[in-house]
This record gives C-alpha cells, structure tokens and sequence, in this order.
C-alpha cells in the first residue's frame, strides 16, 4: 500500500499528537493504568486514550467520540491509535475505573509531572515557588455519588461535586486535582491538598521554606493558617471569620484608597491576631450599595524582599510603608491570574464541568485525564511560545477551540505513519503555527509546512 493523504479539520492537533507521542507522554500513562475489562477490539487502556484525545479535540462530551475522532484518521495516527472506539464503548471504560485505577493514574501524573514538569526542577534558591489552591463547583445531575448541595457559584440550590485544584502558578501546572462530594468545601481539605502536592513536588523542609501558598477565605480558618506557618511555608491568605476581621479592622489608624478598586480602602492592622508565627495584616473595606462597610483581613508572613519579587518591584526601605501594603493586596489578587484562571482554562476549554459519569471514580477518572490534558497544553504553550511570542497570550480556550483546528492535509505511510502535514495557508495562524511546530517536531522523515489546499 502506498502512501496516502486524508484530509483533517484539526491538522495542527495531528502535529500535537506527534509531539506527544515522540515525548512518550502516554507511555507513561500506559505503564501505570491497568483496567480489568473484556478485550473485544480495543484494549481499556486505548479507550481511555480516546477519551483524553477527544479532550484535545474540543470534545465537551464522551459523545462527541464519534463527530469528532472517528472519521479524523490523520489524528487518531498521530496520537498511536489504529482507529477508534465508538463512544459507548469509551463510556463503559470510564465506568469500569475504580480506586485502584484512579490512584494508579495520580501516580502516572506525578511521574509525568516530575519528568516533564518545570514545576518540580524550580530553583527554589533562586525564585520562591508559588502554589495556589482553590476549590469550585462541578454541578452535576442528583443521581451521582458524591452528589449533594452545595456552594455552588451562581447556581443557588444546585447540587454536584466539588474540584480542588493545586496550581503551580509560575509555570501554569496543574500538581493536584481532587474530587469531593458537593458538601466538601475548602476548609475541609486544604490540608489533604497540601500534603499531596508536597508529594508530588517532593517538598522537603527546605523546600517547603521557599514556598509561597495563596489560598482564598475557604483556606482562612486559625487551624489551616497555623498548619501552613507549622510546616514553614509562605502564606497569603484571606481570614475566614468575618466577625474577627470587622474587629481587626477597628484598629487600623489610617485607611488608605486602593488606587485600583473604587469604593475599597486598606490599612495595617495595628493589633494584629497572633499565629504560630509571625504574620502581617491588611484590613480591607469596602462600601457596599447600603453604605455600611464590608470587612476583610489578608495574612500574610512573606518579608519584604520576597513580597516585591513576587510583583517583580524594587523593595521600599519603609517596612510599613503604603507602598508595602498596596504590594500585599496586589499579590493576593494575582490570584485572579493564578488559579482562578486555570479553573476558568479547564472549564471553557477542556469542558470539566460538560461530562459527568454517574460513578465518582469514573468521574475522578475524567478530572485526572482533563488533568493530563491541561498540562499537556501548557508544555507544549511553553515550547511554541519561546519560538513564536503572538502565543503567549493564548488561553486554554483559544488553544484548543483555534491553535488545534487548522485544518489541512496529511501524508501517512501504509503503517499509519504521520510523513507530512499540510496546513491551509487560509487561516491566520496556519504560517506562525507551522513555523514553529517545524522547530519541536522536524525530522528527516516528518515536516510541518503550509501551502493552499
């Protein structure tokens, strides 16, 4: 059989399935993951694969298996498969996944993380490392484990399960993604969430010291801050109880106005809650609609030095001065970019919150191959980004929705072998793409180009 040319709606996926195979990222997975499930066509482990492709392909639901990868050969090559399961079929995969296979594929996404991840080769001498943790909703039908009412943001009395994520903000990785029951709030498993992002990182003591942890008010409680400060971290984060922050507040001496938020002021507090060790705070106020007040407190522990490198400035010589406590409030909201923005990436871009499994361990599946799927992403962001600067700004969104659907033709020998990709010079990011894939994936035998088509 000769070579032969199919055409893709998603060419440029084909070169990202290449990127990853050639990185052996799913070998890993395949090392580790091990379903007990009758073999008809397709092994489980392949199946899964197809539901993790299908991520990467936009797909916001399992049925999508079948509109969106069975007809694309080119891409289905490209990522190692020799076709592709029909969505039921890939569904009762997902179903036949307990424990055992949800810890088995955490433990493939620390090997992945430690072998491909910049988070876990951080110079801590150098930089301090910084972990945001964050909790939010996945609104889920009522018949699913683990399903109950909950918080869930704009969505009064809806129920679901609850997502807590650890992020590695300084390189956009995902180190921890857990499930709860839709009770399950912040406060509740912060603790756990640390501990396991300390073993995926591998946070020894000295590396613990040079860690900054950020956390909203969920992560505010006495008994959470004093178990960051006890384990010598860094800390950022928002006193729960409002009642003590309205207290804390009255003995600030002068408000000062937040030169980016109307309507809110902030000043030290001059008698500040004692931890386990010593800690700063800011009070925030803010005026609501009533006129009354709105009180919030932020802790934090980091000197100076550390609190102005974190916002790339130079350090004041005041250790009081405004200039240090605009810098404390604009390190917490850097959460904004931080964690909320991934959660933001994984839901608009790989649909999180679209595919819901009946089973919590199948869901928990979905959560860690969407877990695979976003820093899968931002290795290969990282590396185009160096080469072509116009996709640094890029979200999850707009890499998966416009980066990988170019469409374009694509040469395949009789093994299923990717030869040649051939974008549509049509799009307009057909040329920037091409040139700098060439420069990740070119080889003798494989070249990226764009031509009209």
């Amino acid at each position: 059989m000769k070579d032969y040319t199919p055409f893709s709606p998603r060419a440029s996926l084909v070169a990202a399935g290449v990127w990853t195979v050639r990185r052996k990222i799913w070998y890993v997975v395949e090392e580790h993951v091990h379903i007990r499930q009758k073999v008809i066509r397709y092994r489980p482990i392949d199946k899964l694969k197809d539901a993790f492709i299908n991520m990467l392909a936009g797909g916001h639901g399992i049925v999508e298996v079948n509109t969106r990868l069975r007809h694309d050969e080119a891409v289905q090559c490209a990522f190692g498969r020799d076709g592709c399961a029909e969505q039921s079929v890939v569904s009762d995969t997902l179903n036949a996944c307990g424990e055992t296979q949800v810890e088995q594929m955490r433990q493939a996404q620390q090997v992945l993380l430690r072998i491909h991840g910049r988070a876990y080769r951080h110079n801590y001498e150098q930089q301090c490392q910084v972990l945001d943790i964050d909790l939010t909703g996945m609104p889920a039908g009522r018949q699913g484990e683990g399903v109950t009412k909950g918080y869930f943001s704009g969505h009064r009395g809806r129920r679901g399960r609850q997502l807590g994520r650890v992020l590695a903000t300084l390189y956009d990785e995902v180190i921890v993604d857990r499930l709860y029951p839709g009770t399950k709030q912040l406060e509740q498993n912060l603790q756990e969430l640390v501990l396991c992002a300390e073993t995926v990182l591998d946070l020894g003591e000295a590396k613990r010291q040079q860690t900054l942890i950020r956390v909203d008010g969920g992560g505010g409680r006495d008994a959470d801050i004093n178990f960051l400060l006890a384990r010598g971290y860094y800390v950022i984060a928002k006193v729960k109880n409002w009642q003590r922050a309205r207290k804390l507040a009255q003995s600030v001496e002068t408000w000062y106005p937040d030169p980016k938020v109307t309507n809110r002021e902030i000043g030290w507090v001059e008698d500040p809650h004692a931890y386990s060790r010593p800690t700063r705070q800011v009070a925030i106020r803010k005026r609501m609609p009533d006129g009354k007040w709105r009180y919030r407190v932020l802790v934090f522990s980091l000197p100076d030095e550390l609190l102005f490198g974190l916002l790339h400035r130079s350090q004041p010589q005041s250790r009081t001065s405004r200039r240090t406590l605009y810098a404390a409030m604009q390190a917490y909201d850097l959460r904004g970019g931080g964690v909320e923005t991934s959660i933001r990436g994984s839901k608009q871009g790989l649909g999180i919150t679209k595919r819901n499994k009946r089973r919590f361990s199948a869901q928990e599946m979905l959560v860690l191959l969407a877990q695979l799927a976003y820093n899968l992403i931002t290795w290969m962001h990282a590396s185009l980004s160096r080469i072509e600067p116009r996709f640094r700004t890029f979200g999850k969104l707009r890499i998966v929705r416009d980066l990988f659907h170019i469409p374009g033709q694509v040469r395949l020998d009789a093994q299923g072998r990717v030869l040649e990709i051939t974008l549509n010079d049509k799009h307009v990011l057909a040329a920037p793409f091409a040139q700098s894939i060439q420069r990740l994936i070119s080889a003798d035998d494989m070249w990226p180009n764009w031509d009209e088509i």
